[in-house]
């Protein structure tokens, strides 16, 4: 479920509850408010990160909402909606904070996909702030990769980005394809310009053309007022085109005639405008075979990859992997940096790097923030990690005699706690005061996992049969 909260304001209960529960269906939190007063209060608290926000209300204007919670410095991004659409009122919405305007009857797929933008761009937004901060010479926390095949896009990477060239970026989903446009991006000249994400796989395609060159008031039916498209907004920056073997035909013949002509014609206007747009694209299809199949314009192809960089899995460059390990350890601690270093047991590390991430980066950042969440005393231990991946890495680890492929995740679990417990006694001579210390848990602690019942089960007594310290 996506973290964006929603708040819905209208006075008219039944409207309201259709367009909260289209909203919750597609995954959004939703929360209601039944006029102006009602949601000034819920905005207040902070929380809501989109306002679909009537405008004439029975309490109050939805405009002064706007106004009213823009100098408050709130900064929930505010979509008005409306049965009384005029031009003058959308300017006066929009000149108050608001960022879009839609009229009644409201096309739920319009909303949805409105809200779709609007929470990728707030997390790429984030994102961008904190890759900023990591890519600056005097960042702390940089990491500096050692695998060949990265220091192969670093350098790639840098050479590209100082120019206009448009950019084609292919690997498998998690391996950074978004990151190294973003790079791109902020390495060139174009950095204080926009920087604009669109996933196209994601974008419905009757709602392509109007997106990507936007339309004139009345251009089509639903077209209540004029609306730019992304090229124009990327103008002086860069359009990130993810998934862009996803696009069907028609729109790479458009896209095609803007890369080369660098001129766009939004829907319904006879004006073309000129636009300074650098485009890059991605992809994790292999698009040479989508050509040879006719689902990707040959031309098209050739336009976008005169400049390519292909983003190594993270299985092929192994060498990366301790040092991105700990570099998520510092810093993907829920909720921030919190109180104390975050450290990793030898054998859940031993795990972590023996397992071949088929979902790449993204896949390990997801399994190392979860065994933060998990992790109690600052200290990770097997027991966070997913079964699925101790089982996948089993054999290839000295975990491998304490896991059986099948048992209940509870029993599994048990199983590696008690190896891990007798093999750090052993390693101690026998001594648990310091097999405890190595562990990085207390005396009680240890005493108290070898006291266990589902351990003395498991050992048919005591969980370790060596002296005491």
């Amino acid at each position: 479920m996506s973290s964006l909260h929603v708040l819905v304001v209208d006075d008219e209960p039944a409207l309201r509850q259709i367009l909260a529960a289209a909203v919750t269906k597609a995954g959004y939190s939703v929360d209601q408010a039944s006029g102006v007063a009602e949601a000034a209060a819920k905005l207040a608290r902070g929380d809501i990160d989109v306002a679909l926000c009537d405008i004439k209300m029975n309490d109050g204007n939805g405009i002064d909402l706007v106004r009213n919670s823009r100098a408050a410095g709130i900064e929930t991004t505010f979509i008005m909606v409306t049965g009384f659409a005029s031009l003058e009122t959308a300017v006066e919405a929009l000149r108050a904070g608001a960022s879009d305007y839609i009229t009644k009857p409201v096309h739920y797929e319009e909303v949805l996909h409105r809200l779709s933008q609007i929470d990728a761009l707030r997390g790429l937004r984030e994102e961008n702030k904190a890759l900023r901060k990591a890519v600056s010479d005097s960042a702390p926390k940089l990491y500096r990769f050692t695998s060949p095949g990265m220091l192969e896009v670093e350098r790639l990477v840098g050479k590209v980005a100082p120019t206009d060239s448009t950019v084609l970026i292919t690997g498998e989903s998690g391996t950074g394809k978004g990151i190294a446009a973003r790079l791109i991006h902020d390495q060139s000249r174009r950095r204080d310009g926009p920087f604009l994400p669109v996933n196209c796989s994601a974008v419905p395609e009757h709602l392509l053309e109007s997106e990507f060159f936007g339309h004139t008031k009345g251009a089509f039916t639903g077209a209540d007022h004029a609306r730019k498209g992304l090229f124009l907004q990327a103008d002086g920056g860069t359009l990130f085109l993810d998934e862009i073997g996803e696009l069907p035909l028609h729109m790479q013949t458009k896209l095609l005639h803007m890369v080369e002509d660098k001129e766009v014609r939004p829907l319904g206007s006879e004006q073309v405008r000129r636009v300074d747009t650098r485009i890059i694209a991605a992809t994790n299809s292999n698009l040479a075979e989508r050509v040879r199949e006719g689902k990707f314009r040959e031309d098209l192809y050739f336009r976008l990859s005169m400049f390519q960089i292909q983003m190594p899995p993270l299985r092929e460059r192994q060498t990366d992997t301790p040092g991105l390990v700990q570099f998520l350890l510092r810093n993907l601690r829920p909720g921030g940096s919190g109180s104390g270093a975050m450290e990793i047991d030898p054998l859940a590390k031993e795990i972590l790097l023996a397992h071949n991430w088929p979902g790449n980066v993204r896949e390990l950042e997801n399994v190392i923030n979860r065994a933060c969440i998990l992790a109690e005393d600052n200290r990770i231990s097997v027991a966070d990690l997913p079964v699925a991946i101790i089982q996948s890495t089993s054999a290839q680890t000295s975990a491998g005699a304490a896991i059986g492929s099948d048992g209940y995740l509870r029993d599994q679990i048990r199983k590696l706690e008690l190896e891990i417990l007798r093999r750090a006694i052993e390693g101690a001579g026998g001594d648990r005061k310091l097999a405890a210390q190595r562990l990085g848990i207390g005396l009680s602690s240890l005493y108290r996992k070898m006291e266990e019942p589902q351990n003395r089960d498991l050992t048919g007594g005591d969980a370790a049969g060596t002296k005491q310290a």
